[in-house]
C-alpha cells in the first residue's frame, strides 16, 4: 500500500513537470532501456527506445503543444517494486495558435521497475491529436507535418528528428 502511494505521487509529480515543460523531468524517470509509445499516424506518433529519441520527442510536444496542460483523473498502481504497472486516467488542455482550445483524454499504461519507467504507452483519441497537427500546419507550424520521431530516425538523420 505504501509503495503504491510512492508510486502514484511519483507519477503525479511526473504529469506536474509536463504541465511545467520540465521534460527533463520526466525523462529522468525512464530506465536506461525502456520503450515510449504514442499510437498513430502523426507527426507524434511511433516507438521509441533510446533517450537520445525521447530527448527531440519531448521538444516536439513542447513545440507543438506549448501550453499542454494535464488533469489526472486517477492513478492505479499494481504490482512489486521489480514488476509494476500503473494506469493514469488524464485530460488534457492546449490551445492551437489561432486561440482554439482543444482537449484530449487518455490513459497512459506504464510498467516499472525499481521506481523507473521501462514501458510508457499512450493510449488516446488519435484522431484529435491528428486533426489538431493538421490544423498546426495549415496555421504555418511546419513541425506539426514532420514524420514521427523514432529511433531509426534519429540514428539515420539526426536533422529529421528536430522538433
Amino acid at each position: 500500500m505504501i509503495y503504491s502511494r510512492i508510486v502514484e505521487t511519483k507519477l503525479r509529480q511526473g504529469f506536474g513537470a509536463l504541465n511545467r515543460g520540465d521534460h527533463a523531468q520526466v525523462m529522468a524517470m525512464f530506465a536506461p532501456h525502456f520503450e515510449h509509445v504514442f499510437f498513430g499516424n502523426h507527426a507524434l506518433a511511433g516507438a521509441r527506445h533510446q533517450h537520445e529519441s525521447i530527448v527531440p520527442w519531448y521538444a516536439r510536444l513542447k513545440l507543438l503543444f506549448p501550453d499542454l496542460h494535464f488533469e489526472v483523473q486517477s492513478v492505479a498502481v499494481r504490482g512489486l517494486p521489480w514488476n509494476t504497472v500503473a494506469l493514469v486516467e488524464w485530460r488534457d488542455h492546449f490551445t492551437l495558435r489561432d486561440g482554439t482550445r482543444g482537449a484530449n483524454q487518455g490513459v497512459h499504461v506504464l510498467r516499472l521497475r525499481w521506481g523507473k519507467i521501462v514501458s510508457l504507452r499512450v493510449y488516446c483519441d488519435t484522431q484529435v491529436i491528428a486533426a489538431a497537427l493538421q490544423t498546426l500546419q495549415r496555421q504555418g507550424v511546419e513541425a506539426a507535418g514532420y514524420a514521427p520521431i523514432t529511433d531509426a530516425t534519429v540514428t539515420a538523420s539526426p536533422s529529421q528528428a528536430l522538433p
